[in-house]
């Protein structure tokens, strides 16, 4: 153990010690001066502290100093009435106080116990008691606004972690204090007892038992009890106003003499009014002018020097801001700060400023949360925190949606409104602001609130504001996921797998493949809305196939073979029949002799006229298939898939086309079309 522990140990069992053996009076005397040095520091520490948890062991203090003071008080209560003193500092103290009236001691000591029972313990209590019942409170609330936090941006995982365990300490804290504020009522209580204790049975004692008169008795007596008392009561009261100090503190940037100077002789003009008025008390009133005018004098004076200062202090705050802008021009980091590129961003106009301010009823921040967590559990990608600002370029109700500093998808709100879309059939009845959809792009309406229910009843798909802003975000976080997993997020995913599956990963990177090889394989799967959630299984066809080949097109057709029945359970429901469009032998043909071999990979070399027809025969196929409400699926063999994706892939981007391998044995497929040359 070290030295500090064995010192704290030991000095706890000599408090206990001190209420079983008897001490002699120098000992007690020392241990009374220590009482009262400790007492000061406490109130001291307690002054200058800027929050309450950095002097978060108070609460234990706060019990042991009230043991340690309870010991002192058995000490001096059993030299009282054994030996008829109590050492030279009790004594000092109630000769001092008392002055040879007996009473006048009473009095103050009395005055002492009131203030500290009823106006400071007290009051420490109750303040106690509401700020841990607050604290708690107010907890829920507290990690919500860190968890918005981080989601925008604002700060990172460690800090977030930091602010979390704060705010579990502030919880902690307060509810020891709740607690410790107990023993320092009943010290106060305890301090009454021992009074009457030392006085009712030092006279008895005295008379009785030492032959003393009765006004040898309460002279000897009175004294040494109103010593022991205000000895005891001095540091308790000390103590107790650190206590109401600490648990009324809030959190500032100095302590309490920078703060009480800061705001309270703050405002010149009020130290001038008071300055007056304190002076006119002595002109109209029978206070003499000798005491007025100077403290009117001294309170002028500093509002003078008050109002000079913070006149200084604004001139050279403005000429400092104005020398920090030019040199925000002229320094190049300026520039290079530009540089920085946020992966997801959300911009929206002043009138859309409440969707995201919690305080006015805004839960844009806590559905971005979800989103991000519904992103992880469909695509197995850890999206990026997306920054969250307003734009004062854009339209009041518009916001845009932008992926690596480019917009991708924009929209309009109108908020006190429901955006109702369309069953497929129009009822007259319903009226409002004609609009589009922004994530699917469908005829949708703005109606009002005594619109809603109507609308619902007539089979209108009703949303709010938010709600529409979160499903056109997920949709284009969705459609540009490949583009939001680079090499460094890449690296992230594959050290959280480490964590669980080692050897997969050491046989895999960087013996087998590197991270770009395998970002690339995993960017391809995001890019046709394949979950790269179970990276086990793509990391084990990774490692089976990589050592043959390097072409990411390849290896990608592995990794869905792999994931065949994971495929199969996105596009189809158990027991339906799958239907699909399949390409025909002249077309499958003409892609597969269109293919050119190179050392970087393969690639579609097909004739423009070609790829024409197939635009125009899919485009029939697929507008017959939306016509009927079914999901344009297409379907051809293994060879040609990735090719014939290529071919549609910039104007049909969102029709997933899959093999027959990528399809579980035990599905039903049934072709409701078919494209050929």
């Amino acid at each position: 153990m070290k030295l500090k522990e064995i010192t704290i140990l030991t000095g706890v069992i000599g408090i206990v010690m001190m209420m079983i053996l008897p001490i002699p009076s120098w000992l007690l005397d020392v241990l009374l001066v220590i009482n009262i040095s400790l007492a000061l520091i406490i109130l001291l520490v307690a002054m200058n502290t800027q929050e309450a948890l950095q002097f978060s062991i108070f609460p234990s203090l706060l019990l042991i100093t009230t043991l340690f003071r309870l010991a002192l008080n058995i000490s001096t209560t059993k030299l009282i009435l054994s030996e008829g003193f109590a050492g030279d500092v009790v004594k000092t103290f109630g000769s001092w106080i008392a002055r040879g009236e007996i009473a006048v001691g009473f009095i103050v000591f009395l005055i002492l116990v009131v203030v500290q029972f009823i106006v400071i313990t007290k009051g420490s209590e109750r303040v106690a008691e509401v700020a841990a019942r607050f604290t708690l409170d107010a907890m829920p609330g507290k990690q919500m606004s860190i968890d918005a936090d981080l989601n925008a941006g604002m700060i990172n995982e460690q800090q977030a972690r930091e602010r979390r365990r704060k705010v579990e300490r502030e919880a902690d804290f307060y509810g020891a204090m709740d607690g410790a504020s107990k023993f320092v009522k009943g010290d106060a209580i305890a301090s009454i007892i021992i009074l009457l204790i030392n006085l009712v049975g030092g006279f008895i004692i005295g008379i009785a038992m030492r032959g003393l008169s009765f006004q040898d008795a309460m002279s000897t007596y009175s004294v040494l009890t109103i010593g022991d008392g205000l000895v005891s009561q001095i540091p308790a009261l000390l103590i107790s106003t650190a206590s109401g100090l600490i648990v009324t503190r809030s959190s500032s940037e100095g302590n309490l003499a920078n703060d009480l100077t800061k705001q309270l002789l703050s405002y010149p003009k009020l130290l001038y009014i008071v300055a007056a008025t304190i002076a006119l008390l002595g002109l109209f009133t029978p206070i003499h002018l000798i005491t007025t005018l100077p403290l009117a004098g001294l309170l002028a004076f500093a509002a003078y020097r008050m109002q000079r200062n913070m006149d200084k202090k604004q001139i050279e705050v403005e000429q400092l801001e104005e020398e920090q802008q030019i040199e925000e021009v002229r320094s190049p980091e300026s520039v290079i700060n530009l540089l920085q590129v946020d992966p997801i961003e959300f911009e929206f106009g002043y009138g859309l400023i409440p969707l995201a301010d919690t305080q006015q009823g805004g839960d844009l921040l806590d559905r971005i949360i979800m989103i991000r967590r519904q992103c992880a559990l469909e695509l197995g990608l850890v999206v990026p925190v997306i920054r969250i600002r307003d734009n004062i370029q854009l339209k009041p109700n518009e916001y845009v949606i932008k992926i690596k500093g480019n917009t991708v998808g924009s929209g309009e709100l109108l908020l006190n409104h429901y955006l109702a879309m369309s069953p497929g059939y129009d009822d007259e009845s319903i009226t409002g602001i004609e609009t589009l959809e922004p994530a699917f792009g469908l005829p949708a309406l703005w109606i009002d609130e005594a619109t809603k229910d109507r609308a619902e009843l007539s089979g209108y798909t009703v949303v709010d504001p938010p709600s529409v802003v979160a499903t056109h975000l997920t949709e284009l976080i969705k459609k540009h996921a490949h583009e939001l997993l680079g090499r460094q997020e890449t690296k992230t995913l594959v050290d959280n797998l480490r964590e669980n599956y080692p050897v997969l990963v050491d046989e895999l990177i960087p013996s087998v493949l590197s991270i770009g090889d395998v970002q690339k394989v995993l960017a391809k799967l995001l890019r046709e809305k394949i979950s790269i959630r179970d990276l086990v299984s793509i990391f084990e066809t990774l490692a089976d196939y990589g050592q043959y080949t390097k072409d990411p097109d390849v290896l990608t057709e592995y990794v869905r073979q792999a994931l065949s029945r994971q495929i199969t359970q996105q596009f189809s429901r158990e027991g339906e029949t799958l239907k699909v469009i399949t390409v025909g032998p002249t077309l499958e043909k003409k892609i597969a002799d269109s293919v050119q071999q190179t050392d970087q990979g393969s690639y579609l070399a097909m004739d423009p006229v070609s790829t024409q027809t197939v635009y125009q025969k899919l485009s029939e196929q697929i507008n017959r298939l939306l016509q009927s409400g079914q999901q344009p699926i297409l379907l051809a063999s293994p060879t040609i898939r990735m090719y014939l994706r290529q071919v549609i892939e910039r104007t049909m981007q969102d029709i997933p086309v899959l093999s027959y391998s990528e399809l579980e044995p035990n599905v039903e497929i049934q072709s409701v079309g078919v494209v050929n040359l």
